[in-house]
């Protein structure tokens, strides 16, 4: 006697929403992901502008010796503080002497800072969010460990346990300081070399 069942063949309904329920949750989980890359991304670009603008106004502190106060002095800069470019252009072969030299140097690195250095439709595309730049070294600018923070605002919320000043009383990075990041690059300076 022949059985009077027949062989099931394909899919049923069931079996393709059970497919489809997870491919989906798949695809949910790299666009996660997704975004997850690209927020790590802007940080780690974040982080590697600010060492390198760090790096570069160490090198032209140290290049500077005579203009070291002027350097250790300055403030906190960022967010167009040092205003418009001073006279004269020290970066183009024109002569300076150490103050001015030292006043353009800041200047500069505060153009960095803020991104005006790159620019589409005359508006700045480069630099930090809500930057702030710190010098400091020894008080009576001699030979010492000079340091340059530089401080911006994240995307999420972090523990933050940097004891540095820099930036931390101008409220852009929340109330507790919680977006802020910090780079700080120390060095030993002897201005008299």
């Amino acid at each position: 006697m022949m059985s009077s069942r027949s062989k099931q063949t394909g899919f049923s309904l069931l079996e393709l929403l059970v497919a489809l329920v997870v491919f989906s949750i798949g695809l949910l989980a790299v666009a996660g992901l997704q975004t997850v890359s690209k927020q790590a991304n802007f940080e780690s670009i974040q982080r590697t502008t600010a060492a390198q603008i760090a790096t570069g106004l160490l090198e032209d502190m140290r290049m500077n010796g005579d203009g070291i106060n002027v350097y250790r002095t300055a403030g906190a800069i960022g967010g167009g503080i040092r205003g418009g470019e001073p006279a004269p252009n020290c970066r183009v072969g024109t002569e300076c002497n150490a103050a001015q030299k030292a006043a353009f140097d800041l200047w500069f690195w505060e153009q960095a800072l803020d991104g005006n250095l790159e620019t589409s439709g005359g508006a700045g595309t480069g630099g930090l969010m809500f930057p702030t730049l710190c010098v400091d070294g020894p008080a009576v600018g001699g030979p010492g460990i000079y340091r340059v923070s530089i401080a911006w605002r994240g995307t999420a919320s972090i523990t933050n346990s940097v004891n540095n000043p820099c930036g931390a009383a101008t409220g852009n990075y929340g109330d507790t300081n919680q977006f802020r990041r910090m780079v700080q690059v120390p060095t030993y300076i002897d201005p008299n070399f």
